[in-house]
């Protein structure tokens, strides 16, 4: 249970007994995200990453090492294009990610089921983004009226997607 012990990443965890236990220590992203990686709930870390309709920056952090962090994508909420899909789902396991968090969208959602990530994104559309490398990766980002830093940890589940500003113990 929330509070007894100390969630590490990867550890699954309940967002409703986190934010009973915690409910002053957390910031709540209430925008409507959907789940679309196999991995339901996850925690960790945050990365963050400020882009708007291109992934190349984040194809660049899922290349690199993710020992147990998560991605935190301000893609600007644009339904003009898809910022993840079945491709970089791939490298975000094959690279040790815990989840990716996505203000916009996603493709390739039957091969993105498959893998063992959390994935969460406002919905989905089949047009690729472009792929010039533009955005800052670790930078405090502002989404859904909540600010998220680098290094804060992230808690989401099917009920919701929790920002604390360190590792709860």
């Amino acid at each position: 249970m929330a509070g007894t012990s100390e969630p590490t990443p990867g550890e699954l965890i309940c967002t409703a007994d986190l934010s009973d236990a915690y409910s002053d220590e957390l910031a709540y992203l209430g925008l409507a995200f959907r789940d679309f990686g196999k991995r339901l709930a996850f925690s960790g870390p945050i990365v963050t990453l400020d882009t708007f309709e291109d992934n190349g920056a984040l194809r660049e952090l899922l290349e690199s090492k993710g020992e147990g962090h998560v991605i935190v994508v301000d893609g600007h909420g644009s339904a003009r294009c898809a910022l993840l899909g079945g491709n970089l789902g791939e490298l975000a396991v094959a690279n040790g990610w815990d989840g990716i968090v996505i203000n916009g969208f996603v493709r390739d959602t039957l091969e993105l089921a498959e893998a063992n990530v959390g994935i969460k994104a406002l919905g989905t559309h089949p047009k690729k983004s472009v792929k010039r490398g533009v955005g800052s990766i670790n930078v405090p980002l502002r989404i859904d009226g909540v600010n998220i830093y680098p290094g804060a940890w992230l808690y989401a589940d099917t009920d919701g997607v929790l920002i604390a500003p360190q590792k709860l113990k």
